[in-house]
């Protein structure tokens, strides 16, 4: 059955559309935002007769893509081709305004998730569900796919740590789409919101090849400028991590976030540790050493010496890849060769000074412990997972859409 995504149904059906007529309609969305011919959102919708466009919003890295970095801030500008504002949500502000909101009645959500909870745009999600249920607006999200598919990894968020990247007590991998996500948060948050999921049809969320993602039925789009493909977004829940740390994820490289590396380390003799300390995380992809000189961010213009996590091959095991594991072994396994190694990077990470980006990526100061513990094994970090991932799996079970 061919896939149709949220936004290609409400563009096809007359009669889902029919809610919105004689209603000010506005579109939070970013460049992967595109239909099943890859016309923009924002411009299928401003072809469509009777539907009355009246704002536009963009999240992080903005309604284009445009902007490269963490805190690399966007403007709000005028749409060109329709005079409408365009409104950024990573500006002066993460959380619409009341001027913002009340520029619309119905604001319709297509964003391309990667399935990780510290991608932002599940807390902008969250913050626009708030703004529309503290003034009576209503939001559609016009359902796309999880890419990366069911499967549930990684500790659950703890209280406290909620920040940009960490939207509410879920683990790294959610295994939700964001239509899943918006009913999970009108629940737990308690919202008095008027919410409608465009549902996708023929979505398969386990099916090969692409396990989440329909390969050969829709192009990739980066979701933003970093995300150029699959093999990033499996990789993410666990290469995200090495945002927190020194070590370089490959920004400045045609593979970022599917790297890890340095100039002062040992790409083979890291592995080697690893496969020592616990070698069933590493199953499910396959493992080289490498080098590679960055072009910009972390350790510009320096050869590093790392790995590459290469999940495009016959090698890859979707049930058993575990990138949040692979990725706190890696840590665990640096820690052991070099006891001293300067792991942490401390710097204001998505607008907190506070605490460590490692613990704020990590939802808790938990992952950070257990590295730095020369005690703590493999066997104890699991078992703090295993409980948060068996609960995640029970929690979730309600808002799933697609079976």
């Amino acid at each position: 059955m061919t896939i149709q995504f949220g936004v290609d149904r409400l563009l096809h059906d007359a009669s889902l559309r029919r809610p919105l007529a004689g209603r000010r309609v506005a579109l939070l969305a970013h460049p992967a935002s595109v239909t099943a011919t890859l016309t923009h959102t924002l411009d299928a919708l401003g072809a469509l007769p009777g539907l009355r466009l009246s704002a536009a919003f963009g999240p992080q890295h903005g309604l284009r893509g445009d902007k490269q970095d963490n805190m690399v801030e966007s403007e709000d500008f005028i749409d060109p081709a329709r005079g409408i504002p365009v409104f950024s949500l990573y500006g002066e502000v993460r959380r619409p305004t009341p001027r913002m909101m009340d520029s619309f009645d119905v604001l319709l959500v297509d964003l391309q998730d990667l399935g990780c909870r510290i991608y932002t745009f599940i807390t902008t999600l969250r913050y626009v569900l708030e703004a529309a249920a503290a003034h009576g607006k209503a939001v559609w999200v016009l359902d796309r796919p999880n890419p990366v598919g069911r499967p549930v990894e990684g500790l659950t968020l703890r209280p406290g740590f909620e920040s940009f990247v960490g939207a509410g007590p879920m683990p790294m991998r959610h295994g939700l789409t964001l239509g899943e996500l918006a009913n999970w948060f009108r629940h737990t948050l308690a919202l008095d919101v008027e919410l409608e999921v465009v549902t996708m049809q023929g979505w398969e969320s386990e099916a090969a090849p692409g396990h989440g993602w329909p390969l050969g039925e829709r192009s990739w789009v980066n979701p933003s400028p970093n995300a150029p493909n699959l093999s990033m977004a499996r990789c993410y829940p666990g290469s995200v991590m090495l945002e927190g740390a020194t070590l370089s994820e490959g920004r400045g490289t045609t593979r970022p976030l599917e790297l890890l590396g340095a100039p002062d380390i040992d790409g083979t003799e890291l592995l080697a540790e690893m496969h020592r300390l616990a070698p069933e995380w590493l199953a499910g992809c396959r493992l080289r050493p490498c080098w590679f000189e960055p072009t910009f961010h972390k350790h510009v213009g320096k050869l590093c010496a790392g790995l590459q996590i290469h999940v495009d091959d016959p090698g890859y095991g979707h049930a058993d890849f575990r990138p949040w594991r692979l990725f706190a072994l890696a840590f665990k396994a640096l820690r052991r060769l070099r006891p001293d190694y300067p792991l942490w990077r401390d710097f204001p990470y998505e607008y907190e000074t506070a605490r460590l980006a490692i613990d704020l990526i990590n939802g808790s100061e938990l992952l950070r412990e257990w590295v730095d513990d020369e005690a703590a094994t493999p066997g104890d970090l699991d078992a703090l997972a295993g409980a948060d991932e068996t609960a995640w799996l029970e929690a979730r079970e309600p808002w799933l859409l697609y079976r």
